[in-house]
């Protein structure tokens, strides 16, 4: 009798002792941009579904929006005080100037076939120089087409020199320089205040925040190019001791549902918010000017950007990879990914 107690009593200890554990295995994301943002209302709880149901419960996620500088959330997970989060390349200038490889105009494609390229790439080239140090990167992805947001029409290039654009770092900084504009640095979440209080007057984005931001209200004519001017190259990454201490099955549970699988998640749901953001806008009474590849502006961009490639194939020359063949392949895996979806 004593023996048969003693077992049940040491079963309900290690089922109590089982239950702690379940309940403090929690994930925390740090994010920002508003919270109607597609980033924080379906890709970080998409994925936190995820990670619940691969691990069977066993690790809750948890998705705070921070105040801090976007910058600093790498900083933040290297040393622990998040989990997880995401950010943009371009925000640390100098350290991933390899990601910059998504952003050069002229790749042509949706978000989706951009970011699972980038993937794809930044596995096979990029990876092994170790930009990411520190950082367990979960997923690649891009926004859509950077679009001209402004408060005046643009009827030519012309239009754009001297005026005050909120630029955000990387690839775009180029492009501001050789549109001849004056370029305003600032976190993608304080574009809205900034040209609300006529500090700039309009902002290279994609079209996803005429509506996750409300910048219709205040940048109504919108400029769309064939092929874009650009695209935003972003990352989702975790804390490596994070991943480090709990249960192997666990790790790996998290990984699978992460990568290029995530990536293609979190560039479809961006291109889904640009379609959206379209019909918002139309709606909201935005002037939308959609060019076609003859139109005098768009051939007068291309000219502009041309040697664009060239530049950044000299600026990572020391990175011991072959940029050339890099950007070659990535423009393929892009093309291909886009003709055949999910492929």
């Amino acid at each position: 009798m004593f023996k048969s107690l003693l077992g049940m009593t040491a079963l309900s200890v290690g089922l109590a002792l089982s239950g702690n554990v379940y309940a403090q295995t929690t994930l925390n994301v740090a994010t920002w941009l508003p919270p109607t943002h597609v980033q924080n209302e379906v890709v970080w709880p998409t994925w936190a579904q995820w990670v619940e149901e691969a691990t069977e419960g066993r690790v809750k996620v948890n998705i705070e929006r921070t105040s801090s500088n976007p910058a600093q959330l790498f900083q933040m997970v290297e040393d622990g005080v998040a989990d997880a989060a995401f950010s943009f390349h371009g925000f640390v200038p100098g350290r991933f100037a390899l990601q910059e490889i998504v952003e050069l105009p002229g790749l042509g494609v949706n978000a989706e076939a951009a970011s699972v390229a980038h993937w794809r790439i930044n596995e096979q080239y990029l990876k092994a120089a170790g930009e990411h140090e520190g950082l367990e990167v979960i997923a690649l992805f891009t926004h859509g087409p950077g679009v001209m947001q402004t408060n005046f029409p643009v009827s030519s290039l012309a239009d754009l020199k001297g005026k005050k654009i909120r630029i955000g770092g990387g690839v775009q900084a180029q492009i501001g320089e050789r549109l001849g504009v004056t370029s305003v640095a600032a976190p993608g979440n304080k574009v809205y205040e900034l040209l609300q209080q006529g500090v700039t007057d309009g902002v290279f984005m994609p079209m996803s925040e005429q509506k996750a931001q409300r910048l219709v209200e205040v940048a109504p004519y919108i400029t769309i190019l064939p092929s874009g001017m650009y695209m935003g190259s972003f990352v989702m990454f975790m804390s490596p001791d994070f991943l480090d201490e709990i249960d192997p099955k666990d790790r790996e549970a998290i990984l699978s549902v992460s990568g290029e699988k995530l990536s293609a998640m979190a560039g479809r749901e961006w291109d889904k918010a640009d379609q959206d953001a379209l019909q918002y806008a139309q709606s909201h009474g935005a002037t939308i000017t959609m060019l076609q590849a003859d139109d005098a502006i768009n051939k007068e961009y291309v000219a502009k950007m041309e040697g664009l490639d060239a530049q950044w194939v000299e600026r990572v020359q020391h990175r011991s990879i072959d940029a050339q063949k890099a950007l070659q392949a990535l423009r393929h895996e892009a093309k291909a990914y886009a003709d055949n979806p999910g492929q």
